[in-house]
């Protein structure tokens, strides 16, 4: 299955619409121009196996772009439009692109980029607007709208966030299959999640990300309608699951936090009732504010826990996490290893690192040392994440290696703190970190952004802490609570320790 499919037996069906403007792409009219830029990438060269860079905020045609070159057997970057020219143009020299394509909304992070752009061929932008590039839709104007001849099934390359370090590609391998033979995630949306052609899905998130891009991908492939938002806005959420009558919805639990603390009377204005399924992943949900979600909505969230790396999918329902609080589910893909820092297994219960039997490999671009690392001597491969499992199985995450704090020799995990944290009703949100401690080697620091800048926040600082205390064991809990205006957030939710920790660490004589 693939738009093409869809576009034979239903033309005029919305493949997605642009929820700020309701603008409206059908599958026709996708398919016809997902094949004109194919034509393209064949005429400029471009073969199985090649990388293309794309440069893009939500807009639908970020979605012609991807389909492509999936279909053309090419390599899909996405780079998130956040970055600093620097940043940005690490991961266009990095992913060894044959093509950029971009818009004119981005010129001035373009022109900055310079040398990185040396090697690349094919330059492209949507509404021209940007010297040494050719406008897109003039450079398609020639083109057929066709299928190409040598049609086969590419994949996005997605680069890491790069909260520990430069951002690192993950290459999965091609399979060489026919377009159309789909893939593993098409399998599980349809399975798990119940997709059909009358799917509704609400995307949210930036489509740089692997989530939203991969199953607004997968959606249009089982013929559903993928509604885009330009950014995450609380509110505006709820009003576009009832003008475009969602089925479907992806959040993370960040979104979920900033959709609880809109006033009851607003969030029960809305007609949500389309709604089959809340799905979210990325990052570990607290249990209250599941909890809480669960209460508002009914016992239709649902949550998986995966990498962009492929190698491992858990999984559970509403009524399963009843029963299970705090578990990301059980593992559909094959069994799941807990191990020590000797890589020996543990116990149930027992908190270590978290391995995935996996059938393929996936590896790190240009990185054999990273990809060593991801595999054990098993054959096993880890996303670096720890948990546990208890007795039925089920999948518990305690936080990530890279984000344990060692304070006096014990391992102090700061996931299990900000989840007591951030039900407070004055934390907008919340980040908890070791800095250098002369006697303890590290401390605990928690760092809070507020809902209202102008609270007491000696008052607060005291009831955070005795707030800790009464949920958590004293040598868990912060001996210090900083505020700060923002956190340092990605679009998707993703929390970059990195930044907060390289700031504490230079302040530290």
């Amino acid at each position: 299955m693939h738009p093409g499919t869809h576009a034979a037996q239903r033309p005029d069906a919305p493949a997605v619409i642009a929820a700020g403007t309701g603008a409206i792409v059908t599958y026709a009219e996708l398919e016809a121009a997902s094949n004109r830029l194919a034509h393209l990438f064949r005429r400029q060269g471009l073969r199985p196996g090649g990388h293309i860079a794309v440069l893009l905020d939500n807009t639908p045609r970020f979605l012609e772009v991807a389909w492509a070159g999936i279909r053309a057997g090419l390599y899909v970057t996405p780079i998130n439009w956040h970055l600093g020219p620097d940043e940005a143009g690490y991961i266009i020299e990095d992913c060894d692109a044959s093509a950029l394509i971009t818009s004119s909304r981005f010129a001035e992070t373009i022109q900055k980029i310079g040398p990185s752009l040396g090697s690349i061929p094919l330059r492209l932008s949507m509404g021209g607007g940007i010297e040494g590039f050719d406008d897109l839709d003039e450079a398609l104007s020639t083109t057929p709208t066709t299928p190409i001849d040598d049609e086969s099934e590419g994949s996005f390359m997605f680069y890491s966030s790069g909260t520990t370090g430069h951002p690192k590609g993950i290459l999965p391998p091609l399979s060489g299959a026919p377009f159309g033979t789909g893939t593993r995630l098409d399998e599980l949306l349809k399975g798990l999640y119940g997709f059909t052609p009358e799917t509704v899905y609400l995307c949210p998130a930036p489509l740089y990300h692997a989530a939203p891009a991969g199953w607004s991908l997968s959606a249009q492939r089982l013929g559903g309608t993928v509604v885009l938002m330009d950014r995450f806005d609380p509110e505006e959420s709820l009003a576009t699951i009832e003008r475009y009558k969602v089925t479907h919805a992806q959040f993370v639990p960040t979104h979920f936090v900033r959709l609880l603390k809109l006033p009851e009377d607003v969030r029960r204005s809305y007609d949500l009732s389309s709604l089959e399924m809340v799905i979210h992943a990325a990052a570990p949900c607290p249990i209250e504010v599941k909890r809480s979600m669960i209460d508002w909505l009914g016992p239709i969230i649902y949550e998986y826990y995966a990498g962009s790396e492929g190698n491992g999918f858990c999984a559970i329902g509403p009524e399963e996490w009843l029963a299970h609080p705090g578990s990301v589910g059980r593992s559909i893909l094959g069994p799941v290893h807990i191990t020590d820092e000797d890589g020996n297994e543990v116990g149930i219960g027992e908190s270590g690192q978290i391995w995935f039997e996996t059938q393929g490999r996936f590896e790190y671009h240009k990185d054999p040392t990273k990809t060593a690392q991801a595999f054990s001597e098993q054959g096993w491969s880890t996303l670096g994440d720890i948990g546990y499992l208890d007795g039925e199985g089920f999948v518990y995450l305690t936080d990530r290696i890279a984000h344990t704090i060692i304070s006096g020799g014990v391992n102090i995990y700061p996931r299990e703190i900000e989840d007591v944290l951030v039900v407070h009703p004055a934390v907008a949100d919340v980040a908890v970190i070791g800095i250098p401690d002369e006697e303890m080697g590290e401390s605990v620091l928690a760092v809070v952004e507020l809902r209202d800048a102008s609270a007491d926040t000696e008052e607060l600082k005291t009831e955070l802490l005795d707030l800790c205390r009464s949920h958590l064991a004293g040598f868990k809990c912060p001996l210090r609570v900083d505020f700060v205006t923002e956190l340092p957030r990605l679009p998707t939710g993703k929390l970059l320790k990195r930044v907060l920790r390289d700031e504490y660490a230079s302040r530290t004589p």
